[in-house]
């Protein structure tokens, strides 16, 4: 079922699936800016849970597309608030990956009254650490990609690629904001998959509209620490611990993207998280991580 609410100018899509009186769950997707993925359907058994698919601001179906516009992180919390109270339902749980993640902890930090647990995958702190890490330190996995997206932000210094990246998605060309965006997407994927097979480089430069809207909202998020940080991020989910919240987490011990550390730093600091690493990199679509994370949900929100 396909649904939109209306806040601040912005129309956000939603879906949502499975049994209509199954237990609710909302799906928080990764990026900031990717928008939802149909794929993370078959995580559930949508026999006895109810599904919510949510396109953040800017994202997916939502409109205006890629708009930076009252797009922030405490507004998207508020979507989310907003979206349940529309389907009204009074708690739901909560399963997001990378970016995914650090929202969820934030949501279930707001607002732990409305939430009955959260899944974790692949974690993302929204330090600058883990910026510098993805841009200059994971370069080497993929430096070809990586020399293309120095040379397309026109930056001279390994150690100023973060900043440039997020300049260029604020130029006033749309030319040069089209041929960063199209040489940060190949760089991702090359750093995700660490293999440059002949059909992504075929694909790697090719510019969408979808693809300039997605990493003009990341650079927008990511220049802005996700109006989190890490500090902030603990917080909140010792907040919603504090608060009675159940915390899951699983993680690839070989993630690229977002380093291990980050679950262990998160169990540190909050010592009611269960986490799990798991022989896997950062995406959902891995196998072992997929059955990790269908567990982590099985007991989170359905077991008997």
């Amino acid at each position: 079922m396909h649904r939109t609410i209306t806040r601040d100018g912005h129309a956000i899509a939603y879906t949502v699936h499975g049994d209509p009186n199954g237990v609710p769950v909302v799906v928080l997707h990764g990026g900031p800016g990717s928008g939802s993925q149909p794929g993370a359907l078959r995580l559930f058994d949508l026999t006895r849970v109810r599904v919510v698919m949510v396109d953040q601001r800017g994202t997916g179906a939502s409109t205006p597309r890629g708009s930076l516009r009252h797009n922030d992180t405490q507004r998207l919390i508020r979507d989310l608030e907003a979206i349940r109270t529309q389907l009204d339902i009074a708690r739901w749980g909560v399963v997001g990956g990378s970016w995914g993640a650090a929202l969820a902890l934030a949501y279930a930090g707001t607002y732990p009254a409305s939430v009955s647990g959260v899944v974790l995958r692949g974690l993302f702190l929204t330090s600058e650490r883990e910026v510098r890490r993805l841009f200059v330190t994971s370069r080497f996995r993929a430096p070809r990609e990586w020399r293309a997206l120095m040379r397309a932000t026109r930056c001279e210094r390994a150690s100023s690629l973060p900043s440039a990246c997020m300049r260029s998605m604020r130029s006033q060309t749309r030319e040069h904001a089209d041929a960063v965006a199209a040489a940060w997407r190949a760089y991702e994927n090359a750093v995700l998959m660490h293999k440059q097979t002949a059909a992504h480089k075929r694909t790697s430069s090719k510019h969408d509209e979808a693809t300039t809207a997605k990493y003009r909202i990341q650079a927008r998020y990511l220049a802005h620490g996700c109006w989190l940080g890490e500090r902030r991020l603990i917080a909140l989910a010792k907040l919603a611990v504090a608060s009675g919240v159940a915390l899951r987490a699983v993680h690839g011990s070989r993630d690229p993207v977002c380093p291990p550390d980050n679950l262990l730093r998160l169990m540190r600091a909050v010592p009611g998280v269960h986490g799990r690493f798991v022989d896997a990199g950062h995406l959902a679509s891995d196998p072992r991580l997929a059955e990790a994370l269908v567990a982590a949900i099985r007991e989170a929100f359905v077991a008997c």
